[in-house]
Parts: structure tokens; C-alpha cells; sequence
């Protein structure tokens, strides 16, 4: 698979593209919600809309914020794993909700609780980083940016 348009060229000729993509993402950094859940969503939401160049980056900037591999590597099976924390389930059913918005609806019992996990503020913040991570995907899958992975 080859890249249809470059990273460069994409912000180059759209610059507007990343520097909004970017600001949406800067909630993130004033949110009341843990880096650690950030980076979870961030990962999952890519697991799911199958963007190789987001879960390669966002897996690595997770384990350079600490989180343990094995969280990691259970992470596509998270409703089996006993790993996860109550609040950690509420932002990753949140986000596969809204990910997989097109499939099916947004139930109430799933919006109170990622309510009651985050509140109102939280639970507006999560949801613009789900929105950002979804956007970042749609980007990076459609122009097939590839990652530089070597081993």
C-alpha cells in the first residue's frame, strides 16, 4: 500500500486541516480527563476504524506516558479484561459508541454512564477527543499515510 497524498502535502495545502484538527485535540491538555484514558480512547478509536498510522503513534505515546503493554495488548478485548477501570469502560464504550455512530444509536444507558463517570464538562471534553481521534483517522486511512515502522 502506497500513500495516495502525503502528510506534507496535505498540511501544506491545507494548513487550516491540522492547525483545527490540532486545536480540537488541545482540549485534551486542558480536560479533566486522565492522559492514560486519553490515549485508551485514542488507540481504540484507531483499532476500530483500522488506521495503522494512529495506533502505531498513539500506542507508542502510551507506553511513553507509562501505560503497561499488557493494557495494551488486551485492549480490542477490554469488555473481557479485568484490567480496565470502571471510569476507563465508560470512555471506551462512549467511544466506540460515537465511532460506530452510523451502526447503530447512542443509548441513554451508555450516555449516563459516561456522564456519571465524567460529568458534564468531562464527558464534553472526551467527546471532542473522540471526535478529533475519528477526524485524524479519516485523514490518515483515506490518504493511506503510512507509518515509519522498523524492527
Amino acid at each position: 500500500m502506497s500513500t495516495r497524498i502525503s502528510q506534507q502535502s496535505v498540511y501544506r495545502l491545507v494548513p487550516r486541516l491540522a492547525k483545527h484538527l490540532t486545536a480540537l485535540g488541545n482540549v485534551a491538555s486542558d480536560s479533566t480527563v486522565d492522559r492514560s484514558i486519553i490515549h485508551l480512547v485514542n488507540l481504540r478509536v484507531s483499532q476500530i476504524n483500522h488506521c495503522c498510522f494512529c495506533q502505531h503513534m498513539h500506542s507508542q505515546e502510551a507506553r511513553d506516558d507509562g501505560e503497561h503493554q499488557v493494557r495494551l495488548d488486551v485492549l480490542p478485548a477490554w469488555r473481557e479484561a479485568p484490567c480496565f477501570s470502571t471510569q476507563e469502560r465508560a470512555a471506551l464504550v462512549w467511544a466506540e459508541a460515537l465511532t460506530l455512530v452510523s451502526q447503530q444509536t447512542v443509548s441513554d444507558s451508555d450516555y449516563q454512564n459516561a456522564l456519571d463517570a465524567f460529568g458534564e464538562q468531562g464527558l464534553i471534553d472526551l467527546t471532542a477527543i473522540i471526535v478529533q481521534i475519528n477526524s485524524w483517522n479519516r485523514i490518515s486511512v483515506g490518504f493511506q499515510f503510512a507509518p515509519d515502522i522498523s524492527i
